[in-house]
């Protein structure tokens, strides 16, 4: 939808490996909702329960953990299942590892966008659609391809790329929306760049206050839940998925690809590593670093974030000692 696709044959990206059918590579997606044609990557056994039950038709894996794949699937073995995800992503999007300008930005005709009102000096570019009674404040970016749905307020100063946007949606002033984000896969001679094709998704009711980032999915998309709240300078990073009728306070940092529940409430600057699933009905208190999974109806806090009681009698402790 937002990246140029080649379309490649497997034997064009694979020429090593023999396959019984030359098909067209669909895309590139996560084990969890690749399905017929698509090429899927399993680089963890964290992620076994997944691969066992993908639908993909290829997946890069090595050789350690192929036996939890489906006999099936075509496995493509290497030694780093990221460098060779890079490399098929790069052939596959061979425009998806920079943030290219985009060139078609113009002022809004005025007639391909009725029921919508913008502010001074705004610029949308093609194929740009926006629901009625929605308003675009001044010197707001709203890049090609985006959707918008009704009844949004998008601020001043805003920039929208990769995005699709549900209704009733609040975007303060100075918020960047679907740009790349912090990708590389660390090497001794030269970090190698990983291509985000994914996109961003924000559910109907979302809240985001001002000079916040979200940053588009890198493979999956990055989504924020219905009725969701951010608050000011929040950073969602590439693939974070955040559930619904959360309440996030300023300053948060959401490292890549982690799960947040519903109904999770974050207080300001607390810090939430990558890859981790924090369950419903979570709180976490203000300045919190999160580097462990957090189950259903848990309030932690502290770094690294424990439970609120064992915060509490740890902190008493500590000041008897002194």
């Amino acid at each position: 939808m937002f990246f140029l696709k080649k379309n490649i044959k497997f034997s064009d990206l694979f020429p090593n490996e023999k396959y019984k059918q030359n098909f067209r590579i669909k895309d590139i997606k996560p084990l969890g909702v690749a399905k017929k044609n698509d090429i899927t990557f399993f680089e963890s056994i964290n992620y076994k329960n997944l691969a066992s039950n993908t639908q993909a038709s290829i997946c890069i894996t090595t050789k350690n953990i192929e036996r939890y794949l489906p006999k099936k699937i075509h496995k493509v073995i290497v030694k780093n299942v990221m460098i060779e995800l890079v490399r098929v992503t790069k052939i596959l999007y061979p425009l998806a590892d920079i943030d290219y300008p985009d060139l078609t930005l113009k002022k809004p005709v005025k007639s391909n966008h009725k029921k919508v009102k913008f502010g001074n000096n705004v610029l949308v570019g093609k194929k740009v659609k926006i629901g009625k009674n929605s308003t675009i404040g001044s010197n707001s970016i709203i890049e090609s391809n985006v959707l918008i749905g009704k009844n949004c307020i998008i601020g001043s100063n805003v920039i929208i790329k990769n995005s699709i946007i549900g209704n009733n949606v609040v975007i303060q002033d100075s918020c960047n929306i679907g740009q790349k984000g912090f990708g590389f896969i660390p090497n001794k001679e030269k970090n190698i760049k990983f291509p985000h094709i994914g996109k961003v998704k924000i559910e109907d009711e979302v809240e985001i206050a001002s000079s916040c980032t979200i940053d588009r999915g890198s493979i999956d998309d990055t989504i924020i839940g219905k009725n969701t709240y951010l608050d000011n300078q929040v950073h969602v990073a590439h693939n974070v998925q955040i559930g619904s009728n959360c309440m996030i306070a300023g300053q948060v940092g959401f490292a890549g690809s982690s799960k947040i529940g519903n109904n999770v409430s974050i207080g300001g600057q607390a810090g939430i590593s990558g890859h981790l699933k924090i369950g419903n009905n979570v709180k976490i208190g203000g300045g919190s670093g999160v580097v462990k999974n957090i189950q259903d109806n848990q309030i932690v806090m502290g770094y690294p974030a424990i439970p609120l009681k064992e915060f509490i009698r740890k902190n008493k402790k500590d000041h008897e000692r002194n």
